[in-house]
């Protein structure tokens, strides 16, 4: 069996872990303690875990998240999301096939008599739904204010997405951490909450439900309780947004957050030739984790005519040697059981696919970039039954994380004075730097190459205006400057006072500033380039392939020294010797070969699977049957197909059928929306009666898992 554990990384350290054992289909496999089962089979190579019960499909994970159900398994003879559930000690599990055979509900003669516990109900000034970037900000301003303040948060630590990104952030230093990696600003949010004894932090907890008598549910390692908040804050993030193709479910499918999840969190190298659909900064960021994890990534299309990230995220994946494909989409996953190729081809100006366009890459991972949606059903609710609710980040808006974390220190002030507490109004300069880093990315421009060949200067291969300024900062002889806008503007280095100290190549977190030393060599100088990748990768006396900023290759260079000063944050400055004719143009290091991502026979998927409701099986062939036979209601559509009935509780396909209805020429005006659930998540109904989750006698906890998840088969 597959050995897939990450052994080296070149930013992320590898812990020893404690091995446990566990069993998949009667095999005996090894994980490691506090692992989720979904990792812990994705190291071994298994990445089918079930069939589902409407066609025999193939199932694998898909969000990571516990968003969905896609991933479930049976575990110990119970029904879980295996992305969400750790592998215990000689654990049992087994791929879900069809309906699962559940023991029959207890209270027979003879059964256990369920073990209850009284309900547990908490009073708190505020509870802030989510410990990410914008969670973890407010409860800080919170907490000196003196808040009582709860968060709750659905993992084994505090950090959201930040515990996933191993790059280093956009902004300002003093603002947001620029020129940190967001695994370090998680940390440093996680310490400074940790200062106020007024903060309390629930993890491995799920909200469950906002309900009309203002209360909260939250299931809390296994105990259901009651929070009773003034004042509910909600930055519980986003969600991907899922595409429909053909093949969109087979195994091997899967967002951008489930893939980080498997490699930065878990060190599980779960692909070895990946396929990014979407050129987002998600998709772009992937694709370089994808890299430095040693995976192949053989291309990325993106439907516009540009990638909508940032440019220099684009440029680095295209000087690395990874093809990006714009103004095409894909056409299918390719595959019987698992992805084994990827269709894509050129759309035209009216976003169909132009015939005769097709290219198929070999690959066994299509990874599904397009986009986010807030999770803001909380927040709705508790506006509906009129608890007081702010939201932050994501849930508020989709920005980067370095907004969340400022959108949330003005919500936690806007609480704390809400709530009383004499501390003064939010600055304005703070909804201004809000904005700032909220702000699109500017429009390219030509690349600025100097003029000079004397001395030391830098290069700055970063042409297009974005939220980021730490250069500036940087500098120890101040000649770095943005003009105009402090952040917004695009630097440029000013005098003639360089000392080449590096630091402004080392802080970048675009990689996009190279220095140039003529000193020694006029005609030869030596080129100074961050590289993030393992130092056993590449010595002094190497010979690399340089490019350009656009990926095009300038030529072969001697490297002449590789330095890892403690102020590049575990990354490599390079030093190559080239001649003065390429050398301003240098940018980085190809890390990739051509021949990775050549293109394979074209192939495609034939049958009619364009996936819309994962849970249920239902096509996009069958709601735009009903959409052309008049409905317009989901919930009609709802009762007709089952979609939007599955496990997920419509989290993922209502936005797919309302694009549906768009592509119809239905105006979204004429659409009735579907009814939400109560309850966010699924949770077995033991649980409201104070039975405890995963505790007591096996039958006991077996007759209380009658979830949705089980009814839809999944």
């Amino acid at each position: 069996m597959a050995d897939c554990r990450i052994r080296e990384h070149p930013i992320l350290p590898v812990p020893d872990r404690r091995s446990i054992e566990f069993t998949w289909s009667g095999q005996p496999l090894e994980a490691f303690e506090g692992e989720t089962i979904s990792s812990a089979l994705f190291a071994h190579g298994i990445r089918t875990f079930g069939w589902h019960a409407r066609d025999g499909a193939p199932l694998g994970i898909y969000c990571a998240n516990g968003q969905c159900a896609q991933c479930s398994v049976m575990a110990d003879g119970l029904p879980v999301k295996s992305c969400m559930t750790p592998v215990a000690p000689g654990m049992r599990i087994e791929p879900m096939t069809g309906h699962p055979t559940l023991p029959p509900i207890s209270g027979g003669p003879g059964s256990a008599v369920p073990r209850m516990e009284p309900i547990e109900t908490v009073e708190v000034e505020c509870l802030v739904i989510g410990g990410g970037p914008a969670g973890l900000s407010a409860a800080v301003e919170l907490g000196k204010a003196g808040v009582r303040t709860l968060i709750v948060d659905d993992k084994h630590r505090v950090g959201g997405k930040l515990v996933l990104q191993t790059h280093k952030f956009f902004g300002s230093i003093d603002a947001c951490h620029a020129g940190t990696r967001g695994i370090d600003i998680a940390t440093k949010l996680e310490q400074e909450v940790a200062r106020h004894e007024n903060v309390r932090t629930w993890i491995n907890s799920t909200v469950l439900a906002v309900f009309s008598d203002r209360r909260v549910g939250v299931l809390r390692e296994g105990h259901y309780c009651v929070i009773s908040p003034q004042i509910l804050l909600v930055a519980s993030g986003a969600r991907e947004k899922s595409l429909v193709f053909r093949g969109n479910t087979l195994p091997g499918v899967y967002g951008a957050g489930a893939f980080q999840t498997l490699v930065n969190r878990d060190l599980v190298r779960p692909t070895s030739r990946l396929f990014i659909v979407g050129g987002g900064n998600v998709g772009l960021i992937a694709g370089y984790h994808a890299l430095q994890a040693g995976i192949a990534v053989v291309g990325l299309c993106e439907a516009l005519p540009d990638c909508g990230g940032y440019k220099v995220h684009k440029d680095k994946l295209a000087r690395m040697g990874v093809p990006i494909h714009t103004s095409h989409t894909v056409v299918s996953a390719n595959g019987l059981d698992e992805v084994e190729s990827v269709t894509m081809a050129r759309i035209g100006p009216d976003w169909r696919v132009i015939a005769g366009t097709e290219a198929t890459f070999a690959c066994d991972t299509v990874l599904v970039a397009v986009g986010l949606d807030p999770v803001d059903e909380f927040y709705r609710k508790a506006r509906e039954f009129g608890l007081p609710a702010y939201a932050a980040g994501d849930a508020e808006e989709i920005a980067e994380a370095s907004a969340a974390m400022f959108t949330g220190r003005i919500r936690g002030l806007e609480i704390a004075r809400a709530l009383g507490r004499d501390v003064g109004e939010v600055p304005p300069e703070w909804h201004r730097t809000a904005e700032v880093l909220k702000a699109r990315p500017g429009a390219a421009v030509t690349e600025d190459i100097p003029e000079s060949t004397t001395g030391a200067f830098p290069v700055f291969h970063c042409a297009q205006e974005i939220p980021c300024n730490p250069c500036t900062s940087i500098c120890p002889q101040h000649s770095i400057v943005i003009e105009g806008d402090e952040i917004m503007g695009l630097p440029e280095f000013r005098g003639d006072d360089c000392i080449a100290c590096q630091q402004c190549v080392a802080v970048c977190p675009g990689l996009a500033i190279t220095l140039v030393d003529c000193r020694p060599d006029a005609h030869n100088p030596i080129v100074t380039i961050p590289h993030e990748f393992a130092s056993t990768s590449i010595k002094a006396g190497d010979t690399v392939t340089v490019l350009d900023t656009e990926g095009e290759i300038l030529g072969n260079c001697r490297v002449e020294r590789v330095r890892a000063p403690r102020s590049a944050d575990r990354a490599l400055l390079v030093s190559v010797r080239a001649p003065m004719e390429i050398a301003k143009r240098i940018a980085g290091i190809r890390v990739q070969e051509p021949w990775v991502a050549e293109p394979a026979p074209t192939e495609e998927r034939t049958d009619d699977d364009e996936i819309v409701c994962r849970c249920e099986r239902v096509t996009a062939g069958d709601v735009r049957a009903l959409v052309r036979a008049g409905v317009r209601d989901l919930n009609h559509l709802k009762a007709a197909t089952r979609a939007g009935m599955g496990a997920c509780g419509g989290k993922t396909c209502p936005s797919l059928i309302l694009r549906i209805f768009r592509e119809e020429g239905i105006a979204p005006s004429e659409v009735t929306a579907q009814v939400v659930r109560p309850l966010f998540m699924e949770v077995p109904l033991g649980a409201f009666a104070g039975v405890p989750v995963g505790a007591g006698p096996r039958r006991d906890e077996q007759a209380s898992h009658a979830t949705d998840a089980h009814r839809g088969g999944l």
